[in-house]
């Protein structure tokens, strides 16, 4: 996970192993959950999709 903080507020992550896996926290704890549960959903989409679950 990489981690941004924005100008205004908050925190985007962003995952480079799953690209377009994208989230945002108003902490840095609150935006690793945010991330975590992203990338759960990410990799059930891909297996409801049949596609390929990088390792």
């Amino acid at each position: 996970m990489v981690f941004r903080q924005e100008v205004e507020n908050g925190f985007t992550v962003t995952v480079p192993a799953l690209p377009g896996c994208v989230s945002f926290g108003e902490t840095l704890e609150e935006a690793e959950e945010m991330a975590k549960e992203a990338i759960e959903l990410y990799l059930e989409s891909l297996r409801e999709h049949g596609e390929e679950v990088p390792r």
